[in-house]
This record gives C-alpha cells, structure tokens and sequence, in this order.
C-alpha cells in the first residue's frame, strides 16, 4: 500500500477475472470463452482494414458499429451505446444510471463485478438471495423496501448459475418497477433465452446490455454495447465522454460489424455450444453429478460424494481448468466452459478417473 494512494483505491477489492494460465496443451473451461473462432467475415474485415488509417482517431460515435447493432436488432442507432466490452459498458451504467439515493439491488450470488462497480462509484446496495434452487424471485425485488431502489441489475441467463427467466417474469418485473432502472445483462442469452431486447420500446427505464466477447467468439476484441431508450443512451454518453471520448478502435470496430452482420454464423456456433451443453450434461449425470439447468455456454454442478476444490484440483493435475467460486452456498459446486465435442469428451474421461 503507498502512502500516495487516495482513499477511495485504499478502499478497493478489485475484481478477480478468471486464470489465463500459460500453459501447453490446455483444456481450459474456466472462462466462457468460445470453443469456437470468430466469423470469417469479421477476420477478413479486420485484415483488410486501412491500416494506414490508424493513425487518425476512430470516429469517437461509433456511428457505423452502432447502426448494424441497430439493424439487427430493428432499432435506431440513438437507442444504442457502445464501449470497450460490457464491462466498460456496465461501469458506465452503474455511475450514470445507478448512482441515486436507494439502493440497487442485485443477486447474492451473481456477476462477482457487480459489489465492485458500487465499491468504486459509492453507490449502496443491497443482495436479494436468490431461491433454494438459485432461481431469480421478481416478487423478491418487488417486495424489497416497499418497492423503492436505486435500481435493480442481474444477468440473464444469471452468472454463475446459468438459471435465466422468462421473458414474462421481466416484463411482470418492469410492469410494477417504473421508478428505477432495470438493467439486464444478457451477456450470455444467444444460449437460450429470449432477449429483453424486444421490450425497450414498451419501458423508458429497461437497460439491456451484450457482449461479443461469449456467442460472437471476440473475447480479445473487446467490444460490448447497451440498448435502450434515447434519453437513457444520453446519459451513458455523457459519461462516456467524460471519460473516454474514442471507446472503440478501427480495427475493433471493422471486426464487429462484420461479426454482428454475419447473422448465420452466430447462429451456427451458439447452436453447436447448445447440442455440446447437453451431451455434457447427460454424460455427467451419469457420473452422479447434479447440474443446474442452463441456458448459457457455461454449466454449474456439484457431485454429491466429492469435494469440488478437489476435484478442480485433480482436473488441473490433467491440464483441465474449471472455475471454482469458494462462496457459501455455491463452494461445492463447479462453472465449467462449454468446449468443443472433443474437449469435453477429454473432461468427462478425467472425471470418469476423479470420481
């Protein structure tokens, strides 16, 4: 600790990403990064980029990137805000959207980045614990201090879970909280669930935010964006410009456009991650494992007779990473990447020895 440090860093416990470890011949599901490479299409925009181009600013708006997130999603391109992945999106949210009196309110068990963002901008908050079988309750927020918040956020598909709700209980969630904000983090919902998306028109106050870095396989991008109404982009905007006036690159954003126009292919490789989910899923309940039911390229599970630390670590032993949260209520439990067909044949083969 230096002596030249302000009080807020003193303050800070900084959020711990997933390892990136360095090692050969990896079988690394830690992270929930794609089995899978980019779009063709996005590598060759980003190939034949003017690179003599680079040394000029990128357009500080963003405009071309914004318009095809707009037309894919049949909204216009004042409904759209873009940033260096969703994290920087999301850091923006929180200081431009969140920052008020009540408040916000957030899964016990969520994205660990959440209490992190509050710590930083001083924004208090509150946890609702999510239901015995790590379900989202709406009625649960509803019911929290009479109804009064500063605004409420949790992913869905939720992390680390991989339990999503309905589109129905969002909308039931946005028909009785008209006073805050809501924000969705659909970080994971080209999985399999229905995107919130389709609701910004209809609620002034609903906040959706994506990545490219998990269905469109551009982790190392670094390219996220938020969808909303008009006068909630603003305001994102302006925080943006405050701080960073050039969020996204030239070669950044030539990549993802052509990502997010080649439709198909984010079809293709989010269905393949689907088909692998189940297989895994049936391959380790027959090793005794209980899995959580997911809709994200990710699953959560425990063994009943073995303890996950350890089995986390004999996976390792093999040069196979999972994720292991030593959370109560979760610190039995494993958040395992959906790899390709043949890695996770690989990890059930590991378990098979393990368990």
């Amino acid at each position: 600790m230096s002596r030249f440090w302000s009080k807020t860093v003193k303050g800070l416990t900084p959020y711990v990403p997933g390892e990136q470890p360095k090692l050969t011949q990896l079988i690394k599901l830690n992270t929930n990064e794609s089995p899978y490479g980019p779009s063709p299409k996005a590598i060759a925009a980003i190939a034949s980029a003017n690179t003599d181009a680079l040394r000029l600013y990128p357009d500080p708006n963003s405009d071309a990137l914004k318009q095809a997130i707009a037309k894919v999603h049949g909204l216009t391109s004042n409904q759209i805000f873009v940033g260096n992945g969703s994290d920087e999106v999301l850091a923006h949210v929180f200081l431009g959207l969140l920052k008020h009196d009540a408040p916000i309110l957030f899964p016990d068990i969520t994205y660990s980045f959440y209490p992190v963002y509050c710590n930083l901008y001083d924004i208090a908050f509150e946890n609702i614990p999510l239901n015995e079988d790590f379900s989202i309750s709406i009625n649960a927020y509803l019911e929290k201090n009479n109804g009064k918040n500063g605004g409420i956020i949790f992913p869905n598909p939720n992390a680390p879970t991989g339990r999503a709700l309905s589109l129905k209980n969002i909308k039931d969630l946005l028909d009785q909280n008209k006073d805050s904000v809501v924000v969705i983090d659909e970080a994971y919902v080209d999985f399999g669930t229905e995107s919130a998306v389709s609701l910004v028109n209809q609620y002034d106050n609903l906040l959706v935010t994506h990545t490219l870095s998990k269905s469109y396989a551009l982790a190392g991008l670094r390219v996220g964006y938020a969808v909303g109404h008009p006068d909630l982009i603003e305001g994102l905007e302006r925080v943006k410009n405050s701080f960073n006036s050039y969020p996204i690159d030239k070669l950044a954003m030539a990549g993802a456009i052509a990502a997010i126009e080649d439709q198909d292919y984010l079809k293709k490789i989010s269905q393949a991650v689907i088909d692998t989910r189940a297989q895994l899923i049936k391959s380790l309940d027959q090793l005794g494992f209980e899995t959580i039911s997911s809709s994200a390229n990710f699953i959560f599970t425990k063994h009943p007779q073995h303890d996950a630390a350890k089995i986390a670590a004999s996976l390792r032993e093999k040069h196979i990473i999972v994720r292991h949260f030593k959370m109560p209520r979760v610190d039995q439990h494993l958040r395992i990447t959906i790899g390709t067909d043949e890695q996770c044949a690989k990890l059930i083969a590991a378990l098979q020895e393990i368990v």
